[in-house]
């Protein structure tokens, strides 16, 4: 899965605050995902990550 810092991540389960989309900040073995919703950040391992997206949307907040 093509996965790049900005994107962001519509996954299955949305976050206590209503949200189902997440930005990503960090990746690697794990991702560091930032809820677009309240802000809160999370550590999530790269496999389970993968499993939970529905949907990628290219070019995040802070590119053209």
């Amino acid at each position: 899965m093509d996965i790049q810092v900005g994107d962001i991540l519509k996954l299955k389960k949305q976050h206590p605050c209503g949200s189902k989309e997440w930005e990503v900040l960090r990746i690697g073995a794990d991702f560091r995902l930032k809820c677009t919703g309240c802000g809160h950040q999370i550590m999530i391992a790269r496999r389970q990550a993968e499993k939970n997206v529905r949907e990628i949307l290219r070019g995040g907040k802070g590119e053209g």
